[in-house]
């Protein structure tokens, strides 16, 4: 059943207690009707007394990992003549009508599975975004994805058709025809990625195009980090005059992070998510304030569950008693991923911290990290495309941010990958590269 607004307010402002009461009944529906049908959990839970009584019963469940569930062998439950079916399904294939994929970021792509009952609850999920976003149903939408297999931004169609906004599609398009189209539809909302709001604004400086007096009000941007950035979401909203805003999804668990009204961050959708936060530092639960990896539980998703789900996400979390919105709070949104951290030369290096310090500089347009193995130590350098054409100043500020010389070259106009999905800028030419 779709939620209303006053639904989704009223689950924000539920104070903790009773926030984890309702997770804990939903977590316990959820089992009830996934077992024994599902056989992964079946297995993993095997001695398990149900229904769980407490958050303390919960927090002893396994942990879910993306390798468990992903597909070794060919063929339905193993056997040939089928597609390769990832493990946690709990239906037969007949009862799902979406097919997705993972990215392919991080390892080989997973695909993923939704009955029309788990579809909807995306929908419902992206609400959340929706109002985050201010859209309305007076609102015309520009999706700028390719509209592939990849879950991207199908699930935010969905949601935006049911609150009654005109949805353009952008897929098949370059990016000048959709600056074309984004002006002849009048569009007041744009859906993509960071980097591609950044590529769209380059395009029309190209092409002379204001962009300022184009009618986009609002920008909601997923799919990598930078959207709670502030340098990286101040760039975007100046060449756009447009607020953005960001969102966080994943494909095996759901979309499950909308920004906060300052956009310090992102809320973790909890009527619908369990949220845990592992450690970086000791492995234990996580305190406020410190670097955790996000780990998540899908209340409403029966046809694929994820219990317990390790998603790599690295985050600080934050909890606040607000009357406004009592949903835990992830300062700074995604700040990247657990397995893109490099040490190099001792220090613990994120790409999407080299991101940040690099959209501080207005002249940066492109730029590609290169890491490489020099005996025993690995070393990071750097290619930018910089209309001051000075990598000195940008080298001394990244020793200055990260303790880390950086050998910064510059590179020629355009001479760079540009990118519509996830950006790929981190080239790893040691004998084992990043996947």
């Amino acid at each position: 059943m779709t939620q209303s607004a006053l639904q989704r307010r009223g689950y924000e402002r539920l104070d903790r207690h009773a926030l984890q009461a309702l997770q804990l009944d939903r977590l316990n529906a959820l089992l009830a009707r996934i077992l024994p049908a599902n056989r992964f959990y079946a297995e993993k839970l095997r001695g398990v007394r149900l229904p769980l009584e407490s958050f303390e019963q919960f927090r002893e469940l396994p942990l879910t990992a993306k390798d468990e569930i992903s597909p070794t062998t060919g063929g339905e439950g193993g056997e040939g003549g089928g597609p390769a079916l990832p493990a946690n399904l709990t239906w037969p294939l007949e009862q799902y009508v979406r097919f997705h994929q993972t990215s392919g970021t991080h390892g080989r792509p997973l695909a993923v599975y939704d009955t029309a009952e788990d579809w909807q609850w995306w929908v419902d999920c992206w609400q959340y975004v929706l109002d985050a976003a201010e859209v309305t149903q007076r609102d015309r939408a520009m999706l700028a994805f390719s509209f592939g297999p990849f879950i991207g931004f199908w699930s935010a169609h969905e949601a935006l058709a049911a609150r009654g906004a005109l949805i353009v599609p952008g897929g098949g398009m370059d990016s000048r025809a959709r600056l074309e189209m984004i002006e002849r539809t009048g569009a007041t909302a744009l859906f993509c990625t960071p980097t591609y709001a950044l590529r769209l604004a380059e395009v029309a400086a190209e092409r002379h195009i204001d962009l300022r007096r184009l009618p986009v009000k609002s920008i909601v941007v997923a799919g990598e980090p930078g959207g709670s950035v502030p340098s990286i979401r101040q760039r975007i909203e100046s060449a756009w005059n447009a607020r953005l805003v960001d969102h966080a999804g994943a494909s095996e668990v759901g979309a499950w992070g909308y920004a906060d009204r300052q956009r310090r961050g992102l809320h973790v959708i909890e009527s619908e998510f369990i949220a845990e936060f592992i450690s970086i530092a000791h492995g234990g639960p996580a305190a406020a304030g410190e670097l955790a990896q996000l780990v998540l539980t899908s209340l409403g998703r029966h046809g694929m569950p994820a219990i317990r789900y390790r998603t790599g996400d690295l985050v600080r979390p934050a909890w606040r008693d607000d009357a406004d919105n009592n949903f835990v709070l992830l300062d700074g949104g995604v700040l990247g991923r657990a397995d893109d951290m490099l040490i190099v030369r001792g220090v613990n290096v994120f790409p999407s911290a080299v991101e940040q310090i690099l959209y501080g500089f207005p002249e940066v347009v492109e730029y590609r990290l290169i890491i490489r193995s020099r005996g025993a130590m690995d070393e990071l350098s750097l290619e930018v495309e910089d209309r001051l054409g000075d990598p000195r100043r940008i080298a001394d500020e990244l020793y200055l941010r990260l303790g880390l010389r950086v050998d910064v070259r510059l590179a020629p106009p355009s001479s760079l990958p540009r990118f519509e999905g996830k950006a790929r800028r981190l080239v790893d030419e040691r004998d084992t590269a990043i996947q």
